[in-house]
């Protein structure tokens, strides 16, 4: 496989890519939706609620984190997961200036 040469893109269109990446498994989607649904940090529970292995969870929820989408404390020998507010609402508005784009003229194509 050949490098993605994200240098030849810009800042945010490499941004908008890595959200799509971390929306591209439906596990990843899973976890925030119930990040989401219990409004509060999860502190180990996600096995039983998602039905995949901890490992499987654990790197999920790395690859979340990478992202800055939840963020993680440490809580006794356990490690608590929670929403990361102000990186969730900085992704939305950089998902909705790209989505919310509009074909402004009769499209002459096809």
């Amino acid at each position: 496989m050949g490098l993605a040469k994200t240098e030849m893109f810009t800042d945010q269109q490499n941004e908008i890519a890595l959200f799509a990446k971390v929306f591209g498994h439906p596990a990843r989607v899973s976890i925030l939706q119930h990040l989401f649904k219990i409004n509060s940090c999860v502190c180990g529970d996600l096995v039983n609620e998602i039905g995949l292995a901890q490992p499987t969870i654990s790197q999920h929820l790395k690859e979340l984190k990478l992202l800055g989408l939840i963020k993680g404390s440490v809580e006794g020998t356990s490690v608590c997961y929670c929403i990361h507010k102000e990186n969730w609402i900085a992704m939305k508005s950089v998902m909705s200036q790209f989505l919310n784009q509009d074909i402004t003229q009769e499209n002459k194509c096809c």
